[in-house]
């Protein structure tokens, strides 16, 4: 039946049978079994309709009072009452409880009629009514409160899950955006080439097949951690602060002359957060090499000091940027990389040209700074990476021709320096 609780069902069946095997060695008789099963037959519902219950009994309860019918059934009013107090509001809680000590205070005045004998049984009996309300008043708290705290858990959940998009969004517009620009501007460069010089243009085609290779390797392992059977997670590590100089010869090769300096001790610093300085450089590098002429250089300044890493990223492009439809998702992804460790982003224009990328990590571990140190260049002519001093600064000592137009040092594919003029064909595509 609709509303029937099992267990309800045998708690009125045993109160009754009790009542009827007692009744007559408490009060010398077996009393009304049509009664008796008036005031306990209700509680087969009371999980469903708990006032309503309450309210029965004690009608019944009020009929056993007129006839002068002593019942141990009347253990069905405190059961109600609980009922009532575990699973409707205070104020039915309040109204049974009044009705239920009016009933004590009846009932006593009947049957304990000498002052001495009433008083004890209605200080008896309302004990009984209060500890029987608080207790259900507890029980109804303490389900409130564990509805409450897995509401609390689901919603943690959905926001961790919410947290985990977006940080999955950032990396992949991080890891797309850099490295198509690179391929894009490779492949027509490769194009152009390919009339004039096709070694040249095999070099560049080289170059681009690596730089999706890699792509596709930070894409399995920003994806890999949402399946728990894919290898490439635990196969291919994080990027960080050892992989900003392969970064900075793919960018060199697609026509950006880039300069690294790295200084203090890299081991000091968190995986998670050399991870960050990676996406903050290579989201910098991708803006400047979008967003600038050929020939713009750029400088990337890292330095790990204590508790705390510096990132500065500058070039001598034009200060006025004709930002792309996704260049906002990118600057608000740096941001949000930069709170995640207590850092401000400062990006916009700097005194005498160019453009300022730089923020200021917080670790959470002390690291020990170590001695200032420069990053070793590419193959080709030396580059000088300890000559970032803020600004662009940079002594041309990067070797011949570093310039956006061809980057002759760092480059694993020998020739595609000399991909000058499809590199530059190729801004209008990027």
């Amino acid at each position: 039946m609709f509303g029937v609780h099992r267990r309800d069902g045998v708690l009125a069946a045993v109160i009754l049978l009790g009542c009827v095997v007692l009744n007559d060695r408490v009060y010398g008789s077996p009393g009304p079994l049509i009664l008796q099963a008036a005031l306990t037959a209700p509680l087969v519902w009371r999980r469903h309709a708990p006032f309503t219950v309450f309210c029965v009994v004690a009608g019944v309860a009020l009929v056993q009072w007129f006839a002068d019918v002593q019942t141990l059934a009347d253990v069905a009013l405190p059961v109600a009452l609980y009922t009532v107090a575990a699973r409707s509001t205070w104020r039915y809680a309040l109204a049974a409880g009044v009705v239920l000590e009016a009933g004590v205070l009846l009932a006593a005045a009947r049957w304990a009629a000498p002052a001495d004998r009433f008083l004890n049984s209605a200080a008896f009996l309302t004990a009984v009514v209060v500890a029987v309300a608080v207790t259900g008043v507890n029980t109804r708290i303490r389900q409130e409160r564990a509805v409450r705290l897995e509401h609390e858990r689901d919603q943690r959940e959905r926001l961790a899950v919410a947290e985990e998009r977006g940080r999955i969004a950032r990396e992949m517009h991080d890891i797309v955006t850099h490295n198509l620009s690179v391929m894009v501007a490779l492949a027509d460069a490769a194009v152009f080439a390919q009339r004039y010089s096709p070694e040249r243009a095999e070099g560049a085609m080289r170059q681009i097949s690596g730089t999706g290779r890699q792509a596709l390797t930070d894409m399995r392992r920003s994806l890999g951690v949402l399946r728990a059977d894919e290898p490439d997670a635990s196969r291919h590590p994080a990027p960080g602060l050892s992989q900003l100089e392969p970064l900075a010869a793919r960018t060199r090769a697609a026509g950006l002359s880039v300069r690294l300096s790295l200084e203090g001790d890299v081991s000091a610093v968190p995986a998670a957060a050399q991870l960050t300085v990676y996406r903050l450089v290579q989201e910098a590098l991708t803006n400047t090499f979008k967003h600038t002429p050929s020939g713009t250089r750029a400088a990337v300044r890292v330095r790990c000091a204590g508790d705390a890493v510096t990132v500065e990223v500058v070039d001598d492009g034009p200060a006025a940027r004709v930002p792309g439809p996704s260049d906002g998702h990118g600057l608000m992804g740096m941001r949000e990389r930069a709170a995640a460790y207590g850092g401000t982003l400062e990006a916009g224009p700097r005194d005498g040209g160019g453009w300022r990328v730089a923020t200021r990590l917080t670790l959470t571990t002390a690291g020990t700074t170590g001695p200032g140190r420069t990053t070793a260049g590419t193959t080709g002519p030396a580059v000088n990476t300890a000559g970032v001093t803020g600004g662009l600064g940079m002594t041309s000592t990067a070797g011949p021709g570093l310039d956006r137009a061809g980057a002759t040092g760092g480059l694993d594919a020998p020739g595609v320096a000399g991909l000058d003029l499809g590199v530059a064909a190729g801004k209008g595509a990027v």
